[in-house]
């Protein structure tokens, strides 16, 4: 197959999918260049409901190798990945994160870490501070490493068949999951990630994202005439919602429920503290 070909109904599908009518309506009638590479990427849903059948073999080895393939600040290489297993972590971590259930279930359950110890410990063995390490823009940088070698395993992973879920709960309490997998001080996990097989109940669909017309800007940010396209997007949200019994309707009301209550960020609120605790730094 050419890396590159021309735009097809199943292309028109997956933007349908990705934006509904009325965002697919709004990039006008030009699809741009096409392959499979995209559809895996458009295709991306959460998964919640896995088949307990294991992954293939060396699964988590491809994963990782696409993992560290992923761009890194300066080749600093912050990412450590670390795949749970033991049946009694795995449940003690569904429960920080809320009872999340497909912890336990998927085959393959991994804790994305920003990793910096590694790096530090060069700092002991070469007797030279590292002045920069506790600045909040090294922290920034290693978490951004961490997302983007995760998203990187997570289209391989896709790619290849199997789901995924990421698990931001992992940090509703930071300082428990640490405990749990024997971190060493200054190591973080940033989120989990499910992998495995998706359960027929469980596969669902491609979730709508806002139109384009909201999310790209040229040349400088305008703000202007969103309203609109905002309103159109809930509708398609709403009739998503239909589908799935989704208790928030809108993606407005979503905004809502996660942003306006101080509850909604279970625990997330003293995440200053828990950093400082772990051994973290962060001016």
């Amino acid at each position: 197959m050419d890396s590159l070909t021309p735009a097809t109904s199943s292309q028109k599908e997956a933007l349908l999918r990705r934006y509904g009518a009325t965002g697919l309506s709004a990039m006008g009638p030009a699809m741009g260049p096409w392959n499979e590479v995209i559809a895996t990427m458009l295709d991306h849903r959460s998964v919640r409901g896995y088949r307990p059948d294991p992954v293939p073999a060396g699964t988590l080895e491809t994963m990782v190798a696409a993992a560290q393939s992923a761009a890194t600040s300066s080749n600093m290489q912050w990412t450590t990945v670390i795949a749970v297993g033991d049946p009694a972590k795995k449940k003690a971590l569904a429960e920080i994160a809320g009872n999340q259930k497909h912890i336990e279930q998927c085959p393959l359950y991994l804790c994305w870490v920003a990793d910096m110890t590694r790096n530090g410990m060069i700092s002991t063995e070469q007797k030279v501070e590292f002045e920069t390490m506790p600045w909040l823009e090294t922290f920034m940088v290693a978490c951004i490493d961490v997302a983007l070698a995760a998203q990187n395993a997570v289209v391989a992973a896709e790619s290849l068949g199997l789901r995924t879920v990421y698990i931001g709960a992992m940090r509703n309490d930071p300082e428990r999951v640490a405990k749990l997998l024997g971190l060493p001080r200054q190591s973080f996990v940033v989120f989990g990630l499910c992998v495995g097989y998706a359960t027929a109940e469980g596969a669902g669909e491609v979730k709508p994202r806002l139109p384009q017309s909201i999310v790209v800007h040229h040349d400088a940010y305008d703000g202007d005439a969103k309203a609109a396209a905002r309103k159109a997007y809930d509708g398609e949200m709403a009739t998503f919602a239909a589908r799935h019994e989704m208790q928030a309707s809108t993606w407005t009301q979503r905004v809502l429920n996660r942003l306006g209550p101080i509850k909604s960020m279970n625990g997330r609120e003293r995440m200053r503290a828990a950093l400082a605790a772990l051994g973290f730094e962060v001016r």
